[in-house]
């Protein structure tokens, strides 16, 4: 159970720092479109967090089942 839990929850944290990087780099270099880049980002993010959730039901399921 930790094993999935751990490894299902390491790709959505590494996304999720590649997703706030590029978000920054895009509006530092238009700072005009920060409304649709966070919106997007905020997305993104969201996503991203549902795969680690799934890790973790799944992770929670082998534990029980």
């Amino acid at each position: 159970m930790a094993l999935a839990a751990g490894l299902g929850v390491i790709g959505p944290g590494i996304g999720i720092g590649i997703i706030g990087g590029g978000a920054m780099q895009a509006i530092g270099r238009n700072p005009e479109a920060s409304g649709k880049i966070v919106s997007n980002m905020i997305l993104a993010i969201v996503f991203t967090e549902a795969l680690g959730i799934l890790a973790l039901v799944v992770s929670f399921i082998i534990k029980f089942v």
